[in-house]
């Protein structure tokens, strides 16, 4: 059977490449912020083909057919089925375990417990919650993909792309996405078992990342001390920008867990999600990931959610942290920005499927994550070294750098006002939603750490302008919390950016509604829009590239060339996020200026 797995491998490697390369193409001619526009039309028919041809594989591979049936050892663990009492429509409770809605709109849900009673406990609690995430998600793919047959056919690659995951995560982990799942709707059932539903949700951040060659947007994180800051101490401060639309991050989840075995931590993601993007834990042990230039894997491995959960629940240090990290088989390039409390310091873990390294810095105190690696086992890398040229991720480096320059002391509330900076270089006007900006309006969350202190500042709706509330974790996992039922230290809450009260953002979010139209004018054959509409679109966000870019797509498709070239040639005169895009914009103008010969 492994003779013919291999074979397997050898013809989808063939395939994957070229399917890598037909998306990358269209990425080029069609990226616009957010992850839509990558399924669009041409994009499906492309899936189409590329799960077809891999189906005769899928359903010969045994991995597949033990990997489906697989389930974890739940045995060992003792088990109370939770009974939950509801408070109000905001708030749950089972034991000390408990749920609840602050007046920021956050969910807090403290849960503690063996690995399975963990799982029972959050599904529990969470029920409505979790559901309405995987109906959001699953309701995108369908919206996608919608033909009964083409479900069928990423149903099946699915289970053949998964089919080595169980085999790379803890089953302690795998226990507890069991617990988690039962509390799952039916209504997905016909995509995979709950269990197994659970299990391929935590790597859809990195098969994502993976299908999409990714670096559609950037998270922007950094670390400073001592000299950097105002008393000295270590503080973190990062940017999530992981965009599903806008109902997929209206419920964000602040989680305190208390493992019986482990570290408590704390960790900022949504219902549903045992893995950690954000967190720290009681011992001042901070994680944050960064996603990495990466190719196509053939088969997923350790979602890093669940790498960075490790460290989280077993690391008192940044030793132990990479130790986790090395052991650990990813499938995607991934930064993990590791701050410890105990170490006063802070370092960058980078892994990759074939690669690993660890980037500490010397003669200074302070680092910074983007999407680039740094460490030395990457400086001959070529694929990191063509992603530091072509994309946005070096810049919003230097932004960081020059910001530090004018901060020279920060504080939380500073690296508040750093992670909602909307500027470029030089202060440079660059337009709403523009990749280089270190705050490009669309924020899942942004998160700030002080661990020395035990202090978190979490940012609330929209994207990460509302009022960052602050969490000590030093009462959390102590008798104090249970006695007077408060999560939050709402004095040392941050307060909201002035920005969100301001006409621009309200002309941003309606900006980002007419695209929407624009973009279904452009694919379809059907809607014509006016120059006035046009017009008002772009006056919404003069300053953003893309305005221009989609209005010279619209008139080119109508062979109005003579609108286009002049939207084309507006567009060159702004600050394009990435070398592709103005290579694309260039080859447009080309194009355009034949026609009009």
């Amino acid at each position: 059977m492994k003779k013919k797995d291999n074979m397997q491998s050898f013809v989808i490697l063939n395939i994957n490449q070229r399917f890598t390369n037909e998306v990358q193409k269209r990425n080029e001619e069609s990226k616009v912020f957010g992850i839509d526009f990558f399924f669009r039309r041409n994009d499906r028919v492309l899936i189409l083909i590329f799960l077809s041809l891999n189906l005769s594989l899928i359903l010969t591979s045994c991995g597949v057919r033990k990997s489906i049936k697989h389930t974890p050892d739940i045995k060992k663990y003792s088990l109370e089925i939770p009974k939950v009492n509801k408070i109000n429509d905001s708030t749950f409770s089972f034991k000390q375990n408990y749920l609840t809605k602050n007046k920021q709109q956050l969910w807090e849900l403290y849960i503690k417990g063996n690995s399975l009673q963990l799982g029972y406990n959050n599904g529990a609690l969470t029920q409505s919650l979790m559901q309405r995430q995987e109906e959001i998600f699953f309701s995108k793919v369908k919206g996608f993909v919608p033909s009964k047959f083409k479900q069928n056919l990423l149903r099946n690659f699915l289970k053949w792309y998964n089919r080595k995951m169980y085999l790379n995560v803890r089953n302690d982990f795998q226990a507890e996405l069991y617990g988690l799942s039962q509390y799952s709707s039916d209504t997905y059932d016909f995509i995979a078992p709950k269990y197994l539903r659970s299990l391929y949700l935590h790597g859809a951040h990195d098969i994502g990342h993976a299908m999409q060659d990714l670096m559609m947007v950037g998270c922007t994180s950094l670390a400073v001390w001592n000299e950097n800051t105002e008393d000295g101490d270590l503080l973190i401060g990062r940017n999530f920008d992981f965009y599903v639309g806008d109902d997929f991050a209206k419920n964000k989840l602040v989680e305190f867990v208390e493992p019986e075995a482990g570290i408590p931590y704390l960790s900022v993601s949504w219902p549903g999600m045992i893995g950690v993007v954000s967190g720290m834990n009681k011992e001042g042990i901070t994680v944050t990931i960064n996603a990495g230039k990466s190719k196509i894997p053939l088969t997923a491995k350790t979602p890093i959610s669940l790498v960075t959960r490790e460290i989280l629940q077993y690391a008192k240090n940044i030793d132990e942290a990479i130790e986790i990290a090395k052991k650990r088989k990813v499938f995607v390039s991934e930064s993990i920005l590791v701050g410890s409390a105990n170490d006063k310091n802070a370092v960058i873990i980078e892994v990759s499927p074939n690669n690993f390294g660890v980037y500490k810095v010397e003669n200074t105190d302070r680092i910074f994550c983007t999407n680039h690696f740094q460490s030395d086992a990457y400086k001959e890398d070529k694929r990191n070294q063509k992603h530091i040229i072509e994309s946005h991720s070096e810049y919003r480096y230097e932004k960081l750098q020059e910001l530090l320059q004018e901060n020279k002391k920060l504080n939380p509330e500073k690296i508040a006002s750093l992670l909602r900076d909307k500027s470029g270089l030089k202060g440079e006007k660059i337009g709403y939603g523009n990749e280089k900006a270190i705050n490009q309006l669309l924020a899942h969350h942004a998160v700030i750490f002080s661990p020395q202190k035990k202090l978190v500042w979490v940012s609330s709706n929209p994207y990460q302008l509302g009022e960052f509330v602050c969490y000590d974790l030093n009462e959390i996992f102590s008798e104090k919390r249970l006695h007077n039922g408060k999560f939050s230290r709402s004095e040392l809450n941050i307060t909201k950016d002035p920005f969100v009260d301001s006409q621009e953002f309200e002309n941003y979010e309606v900006f980002k509604l007419m695209q929407s139209e624009i973009l279904d004018a452009i694919e379809k054959d059907n809607i014509a829009l006016s120059d006035d509409f046009i017009k008002e679109y772009q006056s919404l966000n003069p300053d953003f590239w893309l305005g221009y870019y989609l209005a010279g797509k619209y008139y080119y498709k109508i062979k109005n060339y003579q609108r286009a070239k002049v939207e084309f040639e507006k567009v060159l005169s702004k600050v394009i996020t990435t070398i592709p895009d103005k290579e694309n914009v260039e080859k447009y103008l080309k194009k355009t200026l034949r026609k009009l010969k």
